[in-house]
């Protein structure tokens, strides 16, 4: 069990995307070091993709939208279930034409989203 009684935001699309920046910075890094054009160039380059990436595994459920979740969404192999609706404040979701309001989802909606999104082998109990 965690010592933090609150969900910390730890995503596939998040660590995916530190990941990839991670090794863009380094690409960069090297370029720096040994006065390469190019590699400072492909470096920047790995990190706008770490960008996108990230983007688009948040838009297909692999992220979380920001605020507070039920801790039954806490688990890093749960999928968001509001996701291809958008979430209410999210610049993503608004970059890709998604989003709504939070007073648009009703409670029934929000309550048979998060019954379907049992984490990846398991089924919702």
């Amino acid at each position: 069990m965690s010592a933090h009684q609150y969900d910390e935001g730890h995503t596939v699309a998040g660590w995916t995307g530190f990941g990839i920046a991670t090794l863009g910075t380094t690409v960069a890094g090297v370029g720096m070091c040994v006065v390469s054009a190019p590699l400072i160039g492909g470096g920047l380059g790995i990190v706008a993709v770490s960008v996108l990436v990230t983007w688009a595994l948040h838009l297909t459920g692999w992220g979380k939208p920001p605020g507070r979740r039920d801790r039954a969404q806490w688990g890093m192999r749960v999928r968001d279930p509001l996701a291809r609706a958008g979430h209410a404040g999210c610049v993503g979701c608004r970059l890709a034409g998604r989003g709504r309001a939070a007073a648009e989802y009703t409670a029934e909606e929000r309550a048979v989203a998060y019954r379907e999104s049992a984490p990846v082998g398991e089924t919702a109990g």
